[in-house]
This record gives structure tokens, sequence and C-alpha cells, in this order.
């Protein structure tokens, strides 16, 4: 098989690697990068658990090839915080008890991250529609929508 150098920024540090243009980001960053907090659920690009952001854009990782993120910055969930200093959003789920099994909310995380830093003060109803292509069996979303909302809030300053 072909593989390829890619060069990116991977949540603010430069990596090169050599990569099996075959090869998706999902498993290019939870294989080779050991960033395993990107999961993978249908690799149909359906759950929305690899969600990861590229270029300030929230990505399927698992419908994306390694090769096709050569020169991009990535952000993976452990780019969004530290346990001893979580970012907004991953303290507004743990306030809300927005995540149950956990095995989606990395990828909720990412989605959110993103829409957030486009819309800082949504509402309800457009928490819920960015959030319709992330599946989670778990938690009924109620709490993942309050805890987007509160994370808004805290971002903007206002609570």
């Amino acid at each position: 098989m072909s593989a390829r150098r890619i060069s990116l920024h991977i949540n603010g540090g430069s990596v090169e690697a050599e990569v099996n243009v075959r090869t998706n980001l999902a498993d290019f960053l939870r294989q080779q990068q050991g960033l395993t907090g990107t999961h993978v659920g249908c690799e149909h690009g359906v759950c929305g658990a690899c969600t990861v952001i590229v270029d300030e854009r929230p990505v399927r990782s698992c419908l994306m090839l390694a090769v096709q993120a050569d020169g991009a910055r990535v952000e993976t969930v452990e780019g969004l915080g530290k346990p001893e200093a979580l970012s907004p959003l991953q303290q507004a789920f743990t306030n809300h008890h927005a995540l149950q099994c956990g095995f989606c909310t990395p990828g909720m995380l990412m989605t959110l991250e993103a829409f957030l830093r486009v819309n800082p003060s949504p509402t309800r109803d457009e928490v819920r529609d960015v959030l319709s292509g992330n599946l989670c069996r778990c938690t009924g979303y109620q709490g993942i929508v309050d805890a987007a909302l509160d994370a808004a809030a805290v971002q903007r300053g206002t609570r």
C-alpha cells in the first residue's frame, strides 16, 4: 500500500508522520497519535462519535482520510481542557450530568465547541438542530442541551 508523509497541527502542536493513503483521520489520531478520545462508532459518518474540528469546522474523522488533513489544524477532545482546568463546555457537561456512558461525549463536545464559536448566543432549538447529527442512546439530550446553553452563557460572561 502507498504511504505519504503529512504535516499537520494537532491541538496546538506540530506533527509530521508517514501515513498509509487509505488511513482515515480517526484511525490516524487514535493509532498513530495516541489520541483515543476520538471515538469510532458507526464508521459511516452517521453517529458523530468521531467528530473533530479541522480548520474550524466539525468533521467526521471516520470519513476523512488523514492525507486530506495535510497542512490542516486539527482539534480533538484532548485539546479542549485539562483534568485540573476543564473548558467551559466540559465543565457544563459535568454540572448538567450531560453524559452517561460517555461514548458519544467527545463528538458532542467537538460539535458544540465548533458551533459555539460561530454562534455564541444559541437558542435551545439551534442547539438541538446542531446536535441532530450526534447520536446518544443514554441521555435523552436534555442535559446536553442545557450544558451547551450554560457554556455559551459562561463564555459570553453572562453567567
